[in-house]
């Protein structure tokens, strides 16, 4: 998947739990920074936060991840 459509996934679970960023980013241990990089595609994750983000949201990986689901 590429990194611009797992950054809108991540905005829209986000948006669904209604987080700011800030909030997300705080409860992830990421900087607002690096999030909103993830967010717009312009980073790339690290499995492990990718994991942290998935946990925080209450949803599985697969569902960040995978583009049939959502």
């Amino acid at each position: 998947m590429d990194n611009k459509r797992m950054g809108r996934r991540i905005r829209a679970y986000r948006k669904l739990k209604g987080y700011t960023q800030q909030e997300l980013a705080d409860r992830t241990g990421i900087s607002l920074a690096v999030l909103g990089a993830v967010e717009r595609g312009n980073r790339c994750l690290e499995d492990q936060i990718l994991d942290k983000i998935a946990i925080v949201l209450e949803v599985g990986v697969k569902e960040l991840t995978d583009s049939s689901s959502i």
